[in-house]
Formats: C-alpha cells, sequence, structure tokens
C-alpha cells in the first residue's frame, strides 16, 4: 500500500493529511477555507487519491498560513507514499478544459521541485478566498514533493473556473506520474540511478 500520513504543528497551523495514492478517490477535507475545501476534493477524487485533510490554522490572521502549510505537508505525504519511485510513470501531464477555462499541467516527480505558474486569475478573491493563495499552495506542494510543476492557464474568463481547472489538471497529472507501469516493474524511471 503506497500510503503516508503526515502530521504537521507549527505555531501558526496543527495539520494531519492521511493519503492513499491506490485510493479510489474518496476524501474528507476540512481546513477551515470553504473553498480551499472544495479544491482539495477535486484534487483527491481526480487523481483517485484517497485524502483526508484536518487543518487548524490562525484565520483571525487570514488563510495564509493554512492553505500553504497544507500543501507542504501534502508534498511530503506525496514524497512518502511514492516512495524510491522504482516503477512508477515519474511524467504527467493534462489539458483540462472547464466551461470557459482551459489550463495545461506538465510535471515530473524529479526531486527538482521548481514551479512554473502561467495562471492569472481576473479577480483578487473566489467569495472570501483570496485568489493569491492559489500559487502559494502549488509552490509549497511543488517544493516539499519534488516535482517540477508547470502550470499554464491558456484561456479563462471566470477565476472559479480557472483555480478548479487548475487542481483537476495537476490530479490528473499525478494520477498518471504516480502510476506503475507494468513495464518497468521495480527499475527506477532515471538513467543517473537517483531521483
Amino acid at each position: 500500500m503506497r500510503t503516508a500520513k503526515i502530521t504537521r504543528t507549527t505555531a501558526e497551523t496543527q495539520i494531519t493529511i492521511d493519503l492513499n495514492l491506490d485510493g479510489t478517490g474518496t476524501y474528507d477535507n476540512q481546513t477551515g477555507v470553504g473553498f480551499f475545501d472544495h479544491m482539495l476534493d477535486q484534487l483527491a477524487r481526480h487523481a483517485m487519491f484517497d485524502l483526508t485533510v484536518r487543518a487548524k490554522g490562525d484565520h483571525h490572521i487570514d488563510d495564509h498560513h493554512t492553505v500553504e502549510d497544507t500543501g507542504i505537508a501534502l508534498g511530503q505525504a506525496l514524497v512518502q507514499a511514492v516512495g524510491d519511485k522504482k516503477g512508477i510513470q515519474r511524467y504527467g501531464s493534462c489539458l483540462l478544459p472547464m466551461d470557459d477555462a482551459l489550463v495545461r499541467c506538465a510535471l515530473d516527480l524529479s526531486a527538482r521541485p521548481y514551479l512554473v505558474w502561467g495562471i492569472d486569475l481576473p479577480t483578487e478573491r473566489i467569495g472570501s478566498f483570496d485568489c493569491e493563495l492559489l500559487r502559494e499552495f502549488f509552490q509549497a506542494l511543488s517544493a516539499h514533493g519534488g516535482i517540477t510543476l508547470h502550470l499554464d492557464q491558456l484561456h479563462g474568463l471566470n477565476s472559479h473556473h480557472i483555480a478548479e481547472a487548475a487542481f483537476k489538471s495537476v490530479a490528473r497529472a499525478l494520477r498518471a506520474a504516480v502510476a506503475i507501469d507494468p513495464r518497468a516493474e521495480g527499475q527506477l524511471p532515471s538513467t543517473k540511478g537517483a531521483l
């Protein structure tokens, strides 16, 4: 079973994540940030990961620490669950349409974190959610998950649709990247001998 449980506690947040890469897309995410929970639900369902997130944060300040620290913890959980990376596909990509929005994701579980952020949301907020926090989440996920992550918005008028397309495209790309390649069982997907 490729699973992980991560607990991250700081002076600003308390976060617990349970992750199963070989799940059925079930989720139970409670961060205190409604729109973010909705995005994490999309991530789980479309990656076919079982994901439970519990987060308590300093919402009296804002939602920044909760969203960023959840990205950190989820990246750490992904690393733990993937393990030695032998037999995985390693790469994943997805071109995902959602109404007016079209978002492209390409990623590599390379252990070389790098985020290319080509998303430009037309509004500052989605409901009460600060749109700046989307980049913060994906930056933290990339950095702590060891992911080279390229996200590009090709079209989009509605901030909710763009954000949701971003999460779904990352989910679909992650699903492909962590999948076991039946032709490469036990092999590391690199000529360097290490990832």
